[in-house]
């Protein structure tokens, strides 16, 4: 799935790499491939809220996370993965729809999970659309080895099928915790950048 992502902003820096690492017991990196993006994003989100009323929350909606292992290790944790994977949407979505600056909307589609991996891009827009959706949430988590995991977050405006932003970030630990310390950064990222409070915890 490959987007062009549109931006408005003359960046002289266009091209450089821009890294932060958040120590929180478990190590993580966002890479940012533009170091306007993040201006960008702000911009972009506040023209989206501008749209849907200066009071109103932006209507997004989460779609389900993709998940593989190719970590080679011999037990079948895949029944584990499922359930850490459904809680990191849910908590996400939680942290989002309590935030002041999005409301989070549900898409409906015919076979769970309602991800990238099962359906074409143009299909879950239009679902998300039809649930009322402004924003669309979605991404996939990749077990590289025993501590590491990969993740890639994606941002589109549907009414303007535009993305807004990617993100590449990873995290150390399969566990409950690096899972929730994970979904905590994607959603305080997201608020952050909309110029509202942070979730509480």
């Amino acid at each position: 799935m490959i987007f062009r992502a549109a931006s408005t902003l003359p960046c002289a820096a266009a091209g450089l790499i821009l890294e932060a690492n958040v120590e929180v017991s478990l190590r993580m990196e966002e890479r940012l491939r533009n170091p306007c993006k993040v201006a960008a994003l702000s911009l972009a989100i506040l023209v989206v809220a501008a749209q849907a009323g200066a009071s109103e929350p932006v209507p997004i909606a989460v779609l389900d996370f993709d998940y593989s292992d190719s970590s080679g290790e011999p037990q079948d944790q895949t029944a584990d993965h499922r359930a850490r994977l459904e809680e990191f949407t849910a908590l996400i979505r939680a942290a989002l729809d309590g935030s002041g600056a999005y409301r989070v909307v549900v898409a409906t589609c015919p076979a769970a999970p309602c991800s990238a991996k099962n359906y074409a891009p143009d299909e879950l827009f239009a679902m998300a659309r039809q649930a009322g959706a402004k924003l669309v949430l979605f991404g996939a988590l990749h077990k590289m080895s025993t501590l590491v995991q990969w993740g890639r977050v994606e941002l589109v405006d549907v009414e303007e099928n535009r993305l807004l932003d990617e993100r590449h970030l990873s995290f150390r630990g399969d566990d409950d915790r690096a899972f929730r310390r994970a979904a905590d950064f994607v959603a305080q990222k997201l608020v952050k950048q909309a110029g509202a409070q942070e979730p509480h915890q």
